[in-house]
């Protein structure tokens, strides 16, 4: 049986902060890798992506944003920013980048194990869904673009269906909607953020003619996107 802990790249340029936070991801079973400078732990992200990377945005080297973009890029690895600044435009950009989380300076390092352990049994839940989907109330056919729903088709079009499946994907992850535009239409050429809104206000529906009281499954996050609640 595989005992290996969990890998964390934890990226910080305060050292006192650093100290301490890295003690309690050990004290909570975790391997953690730090870096003070940002292109060192982006370099090593790439090198070896690690289960879960933790980083502060105001980093000397290359910024926590930049390697954010990296990550969601190469689909690197789950993310969780720190930063001191706590406007809201600020939490917005994390999140329209795909951070999985947003935590503000000063925070308690209780709370941000907390927030690891669920970002992390969040992916490797999506990704057991994901893997065992046929076994599930839900079928989706990624060949036909069908989905069902305890033996009952849907009737989803190309589009609804892609959202459907991206959102299933990852439960509990928030899809901002520019990054749905990008991967559901992938291949248009001008396409406005209000489609999403269209087609998940279509895909609610057919769902709702189906699943009744268990249809709401579709969350809208205000401000920024959508996220698919198992």
């Amino acid at each position: 049986m595989n005992t290996a802990k969990p890998r964390i790249l934890y990226a910080e340029d305060e050292a006192d902060i650093a100290s301490v936070v890295t003690d309690y991801l050990h004290h909570a079973g975790y391997e953690v890798e730090h870096f003070a400078d940002g292109s060192q732990a982006l370099a090593a992200a790439i090198a070896r992506p690690p289960a879960l990377a933790i980083l502060d945005l105001m980093l000397p080297g290359t910024d926590g944003l930049t390697i954010l973009r990296e990550c969601r890029a190469r689909q690197l690895c789950p993310v969780i920013c720190l930063t001191a600044k706590v406007e809201e435009v600020d939490r917005l950009i994390g999140l329209e980048m795909g951070a999985d989380d947003y935590i503000c300076k000063p925070f308690s390092p209780r709370e941000l194990v907390a927030r690891v352990k669920v970002v992390l049994r969040r992916n490797q839940v999506g990704e057991a869904t994901a893997s065992s989907a046929a076994a599930s109330e839900w079928r989706l056919d990624d060949a036909t673009c069908q989905a069902s729903w305890r033996g009952q088709d849907l009737g989803l079009t190309r589009r609804e269906y892609t959202l459907l499946s991206i959102l299933h994907r990852h439960p509990g992850k928030i899809y901002p909607r520019s990054q749905l535009l990008d991967l559901a239409y992938a291949d248009a050429l001008e396409v406005s953020d209000r489609a999403i809104d269209s087609h998940i206000k279509n895909l609610r529906k057919k769902l709702r003619a189906v699943l009744g009281d268990e249809a709401e499954c579709i969350r809208s996050v205000y401000g920024v996107g959508f996220a698919f609640e198992a």
